[in-house]
């Protein structure tokens, strides 16, 4: 009956999250359902496993979460997306419309900009470029993930992105963890990617099929539409309903200024983790009053936090004068991080209760005892928790939770590197969470004037696929060579 219970809020979660249900009001109910069918008390379960874990979650994120709505609020308000992808597309021309809509993309998400910031302004200019190139509309979608959710989200080394930073606490390590084999899975999942997108614009050209329909893509209907909005709110760390909650520059700042904020980032965090924390003594936070923690546990969020800050403080030195309201940006991007968190956190607040089923001891002992070893069953942990709840952070801090120390010892035990478990963790819950019920997949589709039917097939290959096949390749040489 435990195992039947937890299955069935499993489905009473997924099912109607994709039907557009709050999870702030799903969660809670699943996990009294899986904690009811298992006999164990509701309320302390409501109150004290499912809230105490959620709590943890935001007070250990919530500064993340906050900077980096901030940040992508500032540089979308500012002009400054607008002015790097103009730029790239421009530099790269038409006739490499597909090249540079995916680097446009990976160029502003890889320096801290979210997910849904960096849509809002590349549908209109990937728009502009493919009617110009004669590229079918349905490949849009397919094309700005590939740049946005895949490598610059899950595997290039430092991203500030909130999936890179969830295993950080549970295996001590940096956002650089394993750097080599970082940059690997991102030549594989970028070359595979394009490889794709091409081949598909290949066969389209041969087939005479061009941009096709003129109407826009409903761009602001999108942003304002409720129910990909509680789609969205669990697949990334921006609220899209806070996209027009401000008023935008004018005009757009030179390439230099705008780019600026994106390399403090990049370099603030390298200097963080690299420099800064590892030469600090911070015996005092095994003290009560700070928790009992150690630096090993915080440094990576502390690293990123910094970073991000700084991005903020030179953009406002740089755009400050350039926004029209200035107090308005900063209440839309503070806003724009709250359903965010809270809607993971109640991911996270029904895995804990899920975690507490006696049945769920079963379920550990079969991921434990899947074939290939530690690596292998921590992708996969990661791989079907993210496809199940359609989040990539919320599967891959409830999958930590559950089975991070285990993990951890087993490490110690075999000789493996926290930072390569680091590394399949994240890209593991970045490859099946782009499921079709995925939050981020339907807001991109509707932006895109797109459907599942014209274009999902494109995001499997260039998003799912790629992300697979680096996967594999990161096990395989994890496995054999160690972490590098």
């Amino acid at each position: 009956m435990g195992l039947l219970g937890i299955l069935l809020g499993l489905a009473v979660l997924v099912w109607l999250a994709y039907r557009g249900w709050s999870v702030l009001l799903l969660a809670p109910v699943a996990a009294l359902v899986a904690a009811g069918f298992a006999g164990e008390p509701l309320l302390a379960h409501w109150t004290q496993t499912f809230m105490g874990s959620a709590a943890r979650f935001v007070a250990q994120f919530f500064p993340l979460f906050l900077l980096g709505a901030l940040f992508g609020k500032l540089m979308e308000d500012s002009g400054s997306v607008g002015a790097i992808a103009r730029w790239m597309t421009a530099k790269l021309g038409p006739q490499r419309a597909l090249l540079s809509v995916v680097l446009a993309g990976a160029a502003v998400t890889y320096g801290g900009v979210s997910l849904f910031v960096a849509i809002f302004v590349l549908v209109p200019m990937a728009m502009a470029l493919f009617r110009e190139a004669g590229i079918p509309r349905r490949l849009m979608p397919a094309a700005i993930a590939l740049g946005t959710s895949t490598f610059t989200m899950s595997a290039m080394p430092g991203t500030p992105a909130i999936q890179n930073a969830i295993p950080m606490p549970f295996f001590g390590t940096t956002p650089f963890a394993a750097p080599g084999l970082g940059i690997l899975a991102s030549a594989i999942m970028l070359g595979f990617g394009l490889w794709w997108l091409q081949r598909a614009e290949a066969r389209a050209r041969a087939a005479g099929e061009g941009f096709g329909d003129e109407t826009p893509a409903p761009v602001d209907a999108a942003a304002d539409d409720p129910v990909i909005r509680e789609r969205a709110s669990t697949a990334r760390e921006f609220d899209p309903a806070e996209m027009h909650r401000s008023p935008h520059a004018a005009g757009e700042p030179p390439i230099l200024l705008a780019a600026l904020p994106l390399f403090v980032v990049v370099g603030v965090n390298l200097l963080m983790s690299m420099a800064v924390l590892p030469n600090m003594n911070a015996d005092f936070l095994a003290e009560p009053r700070w928790g009992g923690t150690s630096l090993a546990a915080v440094a990576g969020v502390w690293s990123v936090a910094v970073a991000l800050l700084a991005a903020i403080l030179v953009q406002l030195a740089t755009s400050f004068a350039r926004l029209p309201d200035l107090r308005a940006t900063m209440d839309a991007g503070a806003n724009a991080s709250v359903l965010p968190i809270f809607s993971v956190a109640s991911l996270v607040g029904f895995g804990a209760v899920v975690a507490a089923m006696p049945a769920f001891e079963a379920v550990r002992d079969w991921v434990l005892g899947i074939g290939g070893g530690p690596l292998v069953s921590l992708a996969a942990a990661t791989n079907i928790l993210a496809a199940l709840t359609g989040s990539a952070s919320g599967g891959l801090t409830i999958a930590l939770d559950a089975l991070g120390p285990t993990y951890m010892a087993l490490a110690a035990e075999k000789g493996i590197d926290p930072g390569l478990l680091h590394r399949v963790a994240v890209i593991g819950a970045g490859t099946l969470d782009s499921l079709p019920h995925n939050g981020a997949v339907v807001t991109l589709l509707a932006v895109c004037g797109s459907t599942h039917r014209q274009s999902y097939l494109d995001i499997v290959m260039a998003c799912i696929v790629g992300a697979l096949i680096a996967l594999a390749a990161v096990i395989v040489l994890g496995s054999t060579l160690g972490s590098f």
